[in-house]
């Protein structure tokens, strides 16, 4: 009884079999260190650890201190107990043969009677036969254990990438919200400035009026004294009606009513506010769906439609200053103006494409219908009511639509823009591709046929890019 209590003593609470090695928790309870140690690994993820037995936690590792006397005395009782164990149970002899059959260590005295018959190994060989089959359990554990390794390293990894992943969006997105509320607050403060503008100029028509009123108004004070003073000095009736000339006192001058008849329509005219915030919005709302678009166009440029001063590179995404290509003149072929246009067209749906631009200086990017003039002076991106380009000079920026110029008032940084096209919306915009994406100019229009890509270039290279090069 004594060694059934003692054995139950010294069992680990986690494989419930005598301890190995073991040692003892800050709490004082004690495990296996194998058994232990496993367990730990499998709370590594949630933050903190805990003892299996009492569940008191720490968010450290906690230190495991081998328990020497728990030690001594499970190797002791192990030790006692595994004598026994080497003798049959039956006839107390020495264990010498495995039976095969039973899967049982017996003596000499049981291969001659209980087991006689029966496949024998001697203790030795079918050891060796158990080591064997181990080692290849343990092989395959092994390989199945580097097999979750790697697994857990990939997601450790794919973790990793989700975090940095979010993290910058995270950051992508604070910016470009720092940028739409810097453009909202823009916007606001220019409408607030126009209706203060318009309110000015409402509030000095209107000074200028009572101006007049009351310039007006003392002239009537002074023919109702000169009335007052003649009534006061008219005694005699045939006096009154021989000498007073009383007809320039009822003449009043009539401007004053007309006037305010005039001006009574005068309000602040707020039916301009709807539209511009509208359009400002709409403007600001265009960076978001820019900034969210996956993916950009395929954008190829066109070589059939290149100038003969340009070269087009082999991928079909680069166009450099290059004069005598010596290619064939065709319908399709700009004459007169080193352009070209891409392949792909667009006629439906939103899309963005972006180009380098750092390699030049003397540029004109956008979009045009493909019905462009090719010879002449309206096949300039520049000059047609079919193409819609912004285009740099030296420092010189300007946004062009049918010959109609505005020049930007700040130069762009980057050397990366973005094109984006609403088709159904009518719009062509311009951003410049920095962190956050800047908004450079938005044409409005109704499309009437498919849009293409346009490129004009009088000195160095640009480049279509491809989204996250």
């Amino acid at each position: 009884m004594a060694s059934y209590d003692l054995r139950e003593e010294l069992k680990c609470p986690i494989c419930w079999e005598i301890y190995i090695d073991p040692v003892s928790l800050k709490c004082g309870h004690s495990f296996c260190q194998d058994c232990i140690t496993r367990q730990l690994i499998t709370q590594k993820g949630c933050g903190c650890y805990s003892c299996p037995h009492c569940k008191e936690e720490s968010k450290e590792w906690p230190t495991l201190h081998k328990n020497v006397a728990l030690c001594n005395i499970s190797e002791h009782f192990l030790s006692k107990h595994s004598q026994g164990n080497r003798q049959c149970s039956i006839h107390k002899l020495d264990l010498t043969y495995y039976c095969t059959q039973d899967a049982a260590c017996i003596c000499d005295q049981c291969s001659e009677n209980e087991h006689q018959g029966h496949q024998m190994e001697s203790l030795g060989e079918a050891s060796e036969k158990k080591k064997a089959s181990l080692k290849n359990v343990q092989q395959n554990l092994i390989t199945k254990r580097d097999e979750m390794e790697n697994k857990v390293q990939s997601l450790q990894g794919r973790r990793r990438k989700v975090e940095e992943k979010a993290t910058c969006e995270k950051d992508k997105v604070s910016a470009l919200f720092k940028d739409l509320k810097g453009q909202l607050e823009d916007l606001e403060k220019g409408v607030l400035k126009e209706i203060s503008i318009s309110a000015q100029r409402v509030s000095a028509l209107v000074s200028d009026l009572i101006d007049q009123l009351v310039i007006k108004k003392g002239e009537l004070s002074r023919k109702l004294r000169d009335i007052d003073r003649e009534l006061r000095t008219m005694t005699d009736p045939l006096t009154v009606l021989q000498e007073s000339e009383i007809g320039d006192l009822y003449s009043t001058d009539q401007s004053g009513s007309e006037d305010i008849q005039k001006q009574e329509g005068m309000d602040l005219d707020t039916t301009w506010i709807s539209h511009v915030i509208q359009t400002g919005v709409s403007h600001i709302t265009g960076i978001v769906a820019c900034f969210y678009l996956k993916e950009p166009a395929d954008i190829m440029l066109d070589v059939n439609t290149a100038h003969n001063d340009i070269l087009i590179s082999e991928d079909l995404k680069a166009a450099s200053y290059s004069p005598k290509q010596n290619r064939p003149k065709t319908r399709e072929r700009f004459q007169d103006y080193t352009q070209v246009i891409s392949s792909q067209s667009f006629s439906s749906g939103q899309h963005y494409w972006e180009v380098d631009v750092g390699e030049s200086e003397y540029w004109s990017i956008g979009m045009c219908y493909p019905s462009i003039e090719r010879g002449g002076y309206q096949a300039q991106n520049e000059c047609n009511k079919k193409s819609w380009c912004l285009r740099r000079s030296g420092n010189w920026y300007s946004v062009i639509q049918d010959n109609k110029w505005i020049e930007l008032p700040a130069s762009i940084s980057s050397d990366r823009l973005r094109i984006y096209l609403d088709y159904e919306s009518g719009q062509i915009s311009f951003y410049e591709f920095s962190n956050p994406i800047k908004h450079i100019y938005t044409f409005t229009a109704t499309f009437t046929e498919p849009l293409h890509a346009a490129l004009r270039i009088w000195k160095g290279c640009v480049k279509i890019s491809n989204s996250g090069e």
